[in-house]
């Protein structure tokens, strides 16, 4: 099909029947067999779109009219949804949106893997839905009316000012408010991306769920900010929980939030908090799971699925700061933690003397590197369990897991497409795809993640 064929055309408008939704969860609508993507739109819906892309493939239409409107939709709970980038399906209930995400792992493993009859139980969602992040970054910049700091608009870096949001903890928006009174009282200039001006970039709130912990981290576009120890009086004294408050470097001109130098402005470097029984400390560079009341639901599944008696060597490829390794090692005879990122690992092995776990052992490395390397030295596991970025697991991982044969393998997934070509993968040679679990720790969001039995085929 060409352009000039193409039956839609750019700033119409049209009425059109929602057939479907995509991964991102965007409504999919047809129009002459041509397909039409739609921001905020249900599946069932009739409504009525102004088109405002075409491109050789696809369109993508804005929502103007609900002419028939889904019995999923509700009431978006935050005031700038829509403007704001984050949290898309404000507009559906939260058990549509496990409906939601549950689908698109089913049709993941269908079309990507090529595997029929695979059992994708529903997704385990959350009792109380909102307030569940640990951590938050927010952005500040000069926006339409001054100041802002909030999130970024979709698909841009224009900064939408807010004051509040529902999925972060109210601490970190009472944070919040006091260094922006602070900014515009003391005249604190804030960051310019583009000319790589002024001195406020970002402001990061971590809790500890458990412990009420709290740490603030300044990022700032220098080496000092004026005025620091008012705003640490006036934090500390409005918020008791602060245990910590620290100024992070970054001068350089990039999308990256966090610089690599940290200062101490008030009291220790870093917070504490429990996933389970164990212990973390996080410091701002730490990796930590946001949703910590998931994340317990999501590791105790996969080590539900490891099965494992007490015997058993087991390998946690791409562990991080080593938390799924500590579940493990409840039951495993020994563990190896394997990690490209070095200060990862470094925290990994912290947390395993906080916890006095003594039958971990972590190794910095790719895991496609360093688990050819155990294979070779005679050390072979029992039962693997993954944890990969959303690019999926390395191919000659991949490999060397069929030559090694575990077991089993327990595949932890944030990204349904890759996991499914992963899955494709390793059932035809060799492993029998048992049952997947989607875990929703990211509620109002697309984002969905999957914890994934697999076992060997006896021959």
């Amino acid at each position: 099909m060409t352009v000039n064929s193409i039956a839609v055309k750019k700033n119409e408008y049209y009425t059109v029947d929602i057939v479907g939704m995509n991964h991102e969860g965007q409504g999919v609508a047809r129009i002459d067999n041509f397909v039409i993507f739609v921001d905020g739109a249900i599946e069932g819906e009739k409504v009525e779109i102004k088109i405002i892309k075409v491109s050789k493939s696809y369109g993508v239409g804005k929502l103007i009219k609900i002419i028939e409107p889904s019995p999923s939709r509700v009431k978006p709970f935050c005031s700038v949804y829509g403007r704001c980038g984050g949290c898309s399906l404000q507009h559906m209930s939260y058990e549509r949106q496990l409906k939601f995400k549950t689908d698109v792992v089913r049709e993941a493993i269908k079309r990507i893997g090529g595997l029929q009859d695979v059992c994708v139980y529903n997704a385990l969602g959350m009792e109380n839905p909102l307030n569940y992040r640990n951590k938050v970054q927010f952005p500040a910049g000069m926006g339409r009316n001054g100041i802002a700091i909030g999130f970024f608009a979709p698909r841009s870096h224009e900064i939408v000012d807010s004051t509040e949001c529902g999925i972060q903890t109210p601490v970190s928006d009472r944070i919040r408010s006091i260094v922006r009174d602070f900014i515009k009282e003391r005249n604190i200039g804030v960051y310019d991306e583009v000319a790589h001006r002024g001195l406020i970039r970002h402001i990061m709130v971590r809790s500890g769920f458990k412990t009420g912990e709290v740490m603030v981290v300044l990022v700032v576009n220098g080496d000092s900010l004026p005025h620091s120890e008012e705003l640490v009086e006036r934090l500390v004294t409005a918020v008791p929980a602060i245990k910590s408050v620290m100024l992070n470097i970054n001068i350089k001109k990039t999308n990256v939030i966090l610089g690599e130098k940290n200062k101490l402005l008030y009291g220790q470097d870093y917070i504490t908090d429990y996933i389970g029984r164990y212990k973390f400390k996080i410091s701002p560079l730490s990796f930590f799971q946001v949703n910590p009341v998931q994340t317990e639901v999501l590791y105790s599944k996969a080590l539900e699925y490891a099965d494992l008696t007490g015997n058993e060597t087991v390998f946690d490829l791409y562990c991080g700061t080593g938390t799924i390794s500590l579940f493990l090692s409840e039951k495993a005879g020994r563990v190896y933690g394997v990690e490209t990122v070095p200060e990862a690992v470094a925290d990994a092995r912290e947390n395993a003397l906080l916890n006095n776990v003594e039958n971990v052992e972590f190794i910095v490395g790719n895991a496609e590197s360093v688990v050819p390397q155990l294979y070779e030295k005679g050390i072979k596991a029992d039962v693997v369990v993954v944890d990969p970025p959303r690019k999926g697991c390395d191919r000659e991982l991949l490999e060397t897991l069929v030559k090694m044969m575990p077991e089993r393998i327990v595949y932890v997934s944030c990204n349904p497409s890759t996991l499914a070509r992963d899955l494709g993968f390793l059932s035809e040679n060799g492993f029998a795809v048992n049952e997947v679990q989607p875990v929703d720790m990211f509620p109002w969001t697309p984002h969905v993640e999957c914890v994934t039995l697999m076992s060997r085929v006896e021959k």
